[in-house]
């Protein structure tokens, strides 16, 4: 997961523009962004950017009686709030499972070492349950046994 920590800054260059139905803003957000890694589970720090273009119709405007309530933004008691349109923006732009790195190896399965820091023959001998039993007859006979074999 991956998001704004509530307590960073969000910095906005946005220019605010009156035309014939409203107000069209557009502009950059920046921010900085705080998470995991989905692979790896370690600490990620980024930043996004992200253009974001919203027309914010007026009161009684053409646009604002032929679109549906979802499909554009309104202007309200002469105000325009910004904070959902920013929210839906940087929303968008961040990614779904973010990873350090694109060749994360992740976490081992069975044990939940980070395999980027575990040894490279790093591994587990798990024998399915239902061949369990066989695991005694296959045993490797003895280098004593082997030799003796092989002179008879």
């Amino acid at each position: 997961m991956i998001g704004i920590p509530a307590d960073s800054e969000v910095h906005l260059d946005l220019r605010l523009e009156s035309v014939t139905e409203g107000v069209l803003v557009s502009g950059t957000v920046d921010a900085s962004t705080a998470g995991q890694c989905g692979r790896c589970l370690d600490a990620l720090d980024d930043s996004v950017s992200v253009y974001l273009t919203e027309l914010f119709a007026y009161p009684d405007s053409e646009t604002d009686k032929t679109s549906d309530d979802e499909d554009v933004e309104r202007i309200v008691d002469e105000e325009v709030d910004l904070e959902q349109t920013i929210i839906d923006a940087i929303a968008t732009e961040l990614p779904l499972s973010p990873v350090c790195s694109p060749d994360c190896p992740g976490l081992c399965h069975v044990c939940g070492v980070r395999l980027a820091d575990a040894e490279p023959d790093h591994g587990h001998d798990i024998i399915d349950p239902r061949w369990a039993k066989l695991a005694d007859k296959l045993v490797d006979p003895a280098p004593d046994d082997a030799d003796s074999d092989s002179r008879s």
